[in-house]
């Protein structure tokens, strides 16, 4: 169960900020939806009764000035424009309940209403206003939201979007915002995670604290919008239409005419508001944190359960904004990962509420490192040994297990699983997963400490070697679970492998058990979760679709100090691009076996774990400074992607990396001071 101050639910209705539609969809409008997505699967896991709204904000003076720059009538571009955006929720995956489209007539009608409301309660009034507004934010700009032209006779600039404001002058009605300073401030004391993070809480309430003027809630000049009621000749202020979404959707004012293939269409609005929770950026905060509860008490109803502002997605260190041109092209994403990709990289990247960078390479590094390498090598590596030792079945465990190996990893199955619920249900996403990678690190080192290939060799070890796979097997059907709700059709793959016989949709990862034995299900064909990326081919194929270059410096940026006098240049130094050490595959390892090799007095042969389905066999010419004993059980750095070359009669299939110290260049092996699971890359 969610908690919402001292409330106790079983119902979530989740929601993104609706998208403005002046422009196509970016990386912000698909993370938004995509943590939604995330929290509604898990919510549905743990047994809530969900529903997930998301959609376009399709009208204001902005969409007037897109829509004429393209020769086209405000409704053409929003109906085009809508589109795009369904068709990034398509694209990835994203499955909300309802989309929902502000230029739709149900949802004026509602917004119509609670004008009405708000109108009967005397809280609008016509007055006068002048100030400076800013289109892409849809917002009037007070003097500390912008930024002062060196030349008087210039415009400010929007401190958001870099651009010149405009200067608006015209009758409006006004909402009195003043009135709702003490309400709004009780309402933050009384629910103290009503805004989250806390960061983002505070500066909510200075800014309340500080004293709330009333706000213009309409428009004269602006045609393309909601009409007031009995007053045409206005168009409701853009935001006010806008945040009314998320109840018109629900059947407010309008009777759920456009759910209609929901039986509970007309309770709708009943069931789900307030127990709402509005995941946002935290550029809008203001809006939903002051303006949206204020609107809402003025018409006599709830103000929703939460608001959560997440961080931007930043690059090169600036904010990603299709205004400011840096965005990250969705149609790459989409061509050349797959959607848990994707998914895994935004959740487990970026900390929740801060701000993170997204770059093409970055989010190959982690997808080849934590998905293929980790999850994706220990999925395959389990499900050949079942198939190569016994025969596709999944065997049966001693009770009690008599391995403390084997029981310690059974516990520490229960332990990570309830810290992962523990994160998530704080929407610690990155910490969860964190502790959900830990123990695929964990069940990694078992299965290298116990060296299943050599039990499989000895007849007596046999029951060992089912005891182990057995365990291995109970780790992997609690991640199917755990990670359901990020990497959801990986999961669904990984349930029917393991021939789970209920959905995994359905399986709540707050009753995960390590005593669920999966034990004689034969588990069905299988493929790679995740392929491993060539990252230089990918890269090279992303930069020839698109061949953007950052500019050249200008003059009066480069420096204008000079030598004092001429002088011979340094000697050239050879450098590689970071291309050419991506090549270079260097992998975490587990000596397992070393013997010198005969009549060969610095030959080392060993056989070396490397998360793979079998060790491999290394040849290290460090045999006069290490011996076998000193080897063996001791971590190293393998160069993994080497090509193959035979010493003495033995074929190497990697080169141990060790650093070369004094004149006699005696090796000293690479190694580590902590805990890394075998197979993981270095970089």
């Amino acid at each position: 169960m969610i908690s919402f101050g001292d409330d106790m639910i079983n119902r979530l209705y989740i929601t993104t900020p609706i998208y403005y539609v002046n422009s196509y969809p970016h990386l912000g409008h698909l993370y938004s939806t995509l943590v939604c997505d995330s929290i509604a699967r898990y919510r549905r896991q743990r047994g809530f009764e969900v529903f997930f709204l998301t959609g376009t904000d399709e009208h204001g003076i902005n969409i007037e000035r897109a829509a004429a720059a393209r020769g086209l009538e405000p409704k053409q571009h929003v109906d085009e424009m809508a589109g795009e955006f369904r068709a990034m929720v398509k694209h990835f995956g994203l499955e909300p309940d309802y989309f929902i489209r502000t230029s739709d007539d149900y949802h004026k009608r509602g917004v119509q209403e609670l004008w009405r409301r708000w109108h009967d309660a005397g809280y609008l009034y016509k007055g006068f206003y002048e100030g400076w507004f800013c289109a892409p934010c849809a917002a009037f700009k007070t003097e500390d939201e912008y930024i002062r032209p060196q030349n008087s006779a210039d415009p400010p600039l929007c401190l958001v979007h870099e651009r010149p404001l405009d200067r608006v002058s015209e009758e409006s009605y006004f909402f009195k915002l003043s009135q709702f300073q003490s309400r709004l401030l009780e309402l933050y004391d009384q629910r103290p995670d009503f805004i989250r993070p806390p960061a983002r809480r505070n500066e909510i309430i200075s800014f309340v604290r500080g004293g709330l003027q009333d706000l213009s809630v309409s428009r004269t000049t602006v045609r393309w919008g909601v009409p007031v009621p009995d007053d045409p000749a206005h168009t409701m202020y853009v935001w006010m239409d806008a945040l009314c979404n998320y109840i018109t959707a629900l059947g407010f004012g309008n009777d759920g005419e456009h759910l209609r293939n929901r039986a509970d269409a007309r309770e709708l609005y009943q069931k789900f508001w307030p127990e709402s929770l509005h995941l946002i950026g935290k550029d809008i905060i203001r809006f939903h944190a002051v303006y949206w509860p204020a609107f809402l008490m003025a018409a006599g109803l709830e103000p929703p359960r939460g608001v959560y502002a997440h961080g931007y997605w930043l690059s090169g260190g600036r904010r990603t904004s299709k205004t400011l041109g840096n965005v990250i092209d969705l149609d790459v994403l989409h061509k050349h990962f797959a959607n848990d990709m994707v998914r895994y990289f935004c959740l487990r990247e970026m900390v929740f509420g801060q701000d993170s960078d997204f770059t093409y390479g970055s989010l190959i590094d982690r997808t080849n490192a934590d998905l293929a390498d980790g999850l994706g090598n220990l999925f395959s590596r389990t499900m050949s040994m079942i198939q190569r030792y016994c025969d596709g079945i999944i065997p049966a465990a001693e009770q009690p297990m008599p391995d403390d190996t084997a029981r310690n990893l059974l516990r520490r199955i229960e332990e990570k699983a309830q810290k992962f619920v523990l994160e998530v249900d704080q929407f610690n996403f990155s910490r969860g997963l964190e502790a959900a990678w830990s123990l695929i690190a964990e069940t990694d080192k078992y299965i290298s400490d116990s060296r299943p290939w050599d039990l499989a060799k000895r007849p007596e070890d046999r029951t060992r070697l089912t005891n182990l796979l057995n365990t291995v097997i109970r780790s992997l059907r609690a991640l199917t679970v755990l990670l359901h709700s990020v990497i959801p059709d990986s999961t669904r793959e990984m349930a029917r492998v393991l021939n789970l016989t209920e959905p995994v949709e359905s399986q709540d990862p707050g009753r995960i058990s390590a005593n669920d034995d999966l034990k004689g299900r034969a588990i069905t064909s299988f493929s790679a979760l995740f392929p491993k990326i060539d990252k230089e081919r990918l890269m090279s194929e992303i930069s020839s679709s698109d061949n953007r270059t950052p500019p050249s410096a200008a003059p009066d940026e480069l420096s204008s100090e000079r030598p004092a006098a001429p002088h011979e240049p340094a000697p050239r130094r050879e450098y590689i691009t970071i291309d050419d050490f991506a090549k270079v595959e260097l992998r975490a390892g587990t000596v397992l076996t070393a013997e010198k090799v005969e009549r060969a007095d610095k030959l080392m042969r060993m056989t070396i774990d490397l998360g793979e389905a079998e060790p491999r066999q290394v040849v290290a010419g460090i045999a006069p400074h290490y011996s076998p004993e000193q080897l063996i059980g001791r971590r190293v750095v393998v160069v993994s992607n080497l090509m193959p070359r035979k010493l003495r009669g033995h074929e190497s299939n990697g080169m141990i990396l060790a650093a070369s110290v004094g004149d006699e260049g005696r090796p000293v092996l690479a190694g580590f001071l902590e805990d890394v699971p075998n197979g993981t890359r270095l970089k």
